[in-house]
């Protein structure tokens, strides 16, 4: 039973590559960031694996292929397969294909990943909305995408065609920092065109689905940087999540998470699949986790104690989600935060 949307991190008393038979990984802030291996990824990946763990890879990136995903992956020291690659422009092709006639033109503002997941469901990508599209999709198609690709979009769109995206990410991390993502992209053809997309990504189900189908799990485990989409996907999936601190979420978001937001588990990075999660406890509204102690005094976090930076963040989840109930804490956490050595 999932443990998401308490007012609290869950607990394993064993590693969670035991107590979980898939690992469903995002890939950007998770396993890589600009295309580089994040510190001890590779490593614990190996050792999960070992361990009879399955790893698929989920991203809501829809530029590169599976195949092309798992080469990286691989090249980065992690054996993967294309198999074990689930992208959101495979979710949003099959999200088509059954809205859609067989061997249906599609419009395609974005990169070859979208190309390759329409032709494994039997439709055809073309360029521009002169070619009888039958639907526009709309995918991340990296920096260089050109201007005038949102305009072939939107003069589909015009003529009455569905419109579907990948995703709506605003962003998406990059070597240099944040960069704009597919969801700013898909912002330029709403704005102009007034229409709203049919999305497939995380956080909605069809994502989830394709998931499900393809990898088989059956007590899957959700990790991810993202709230808003990994985290929140889980918790619309109904299956339990770990979130890592090596990506985009910090801590000072992750107390303002709403219920849907809420990790089942949070932990530094990868390393946390390979180790049991500590208990977090309450008493008179008082959360305790390793040497730590936190509450809500007034209108303020409060932490006491010592231990692991971890823990203590842990128990302050505890104490922030109790005081928030169904919204978001807005307790500024800066000061008490402050007094964690990461």
């Amino acid at each position: 039973m999932s443990q998401q949307g308490t007012n609290r991190p869950g607990a394993s008393a064993s590693a969670l590559s035991e107590a979980y038979d898939t690992a469903l990984l995002d890939l950007d802030g998770v396993v890589y960031a600009g295309g580089e291996a994040i510190a001890y990824a590779v490593e614990s990946l190996a050792t999960a694996r070992a361990g009879g763990m399955h790893l698929a890879y989920v991203t809501n990136n829809a530029l590169r292929t599976p195949d092309a995903v798992a080469a990286h992956l691989t090249e980065l020291g992690v054996p993967t397969a294309a198999g074990d690659v689930i992208t959101s422009a495979q979710a949003v092709a099959r999200l088509i294909s059954e809205q859609v006639p067989a061997g249906s033109r599609v419009l395609v503002v974005g990169g070859e990943g979208l190309r390759v997941a329409l032709r494994e469901r039997g439709l055809e990508p073309v360029e521009s909305a002169d070619d009888g599209p039958v639907a526009v999709v709309q995918g991340y198609g990296g920096p260089d995408l050109a201007w005038g690709r949102f305009a072939e979009a939107c003069y589909a769109i015009a003529r009455g065609v569905p419109w579907f995206a990948s995703n709506t990410d605003l962003t998406i991390p990059s070597a240099r920092g944040i960069a704009p993502g597919n969801g700013a992209a898909v912002e330029v053809v709403r704005i102009a065109t007034g229409a709203e997309p049919q999305i497939a990504g995380k956080p909605l189900p069809p994502m989830h689905r394709e998931t499900i189908l393809r990898t088989g799990a059956e007590r899957p485990l959700v990790v991810g940087d993202r709230l808003d989409t990994d985290i929140e996907g889980a918790f619309n999936g109904g299956v339990d999540s770990l979130l890592v601190l090596t990506g985009v979420t910090d801590a000072a978001r992750l107390l303002a998470a709403v219920p849907q937001h809420r990790p089942t588990y949070v932990d530094a990075d990868l390393r946390g699949i390979l180790t049991p999660q500590p208990e977090v406890t309450e008493a008179d509204g008082e959360f305790r986790c390793g040497g730590w102690s936190a509450t809500v005094r007034g209108d303020e976090l409060v932490l006491d104690g010592a231990g692991a930076a971890l823990d203590g963040l842990r128990a302050l989840c505890g104490a922030a989600w109790t005081y928030a109930g169904d919204g978001a804490c807005t307790l500024d956490a800066g000061k008490v935060l402050a007094t964690l050595e990461w």
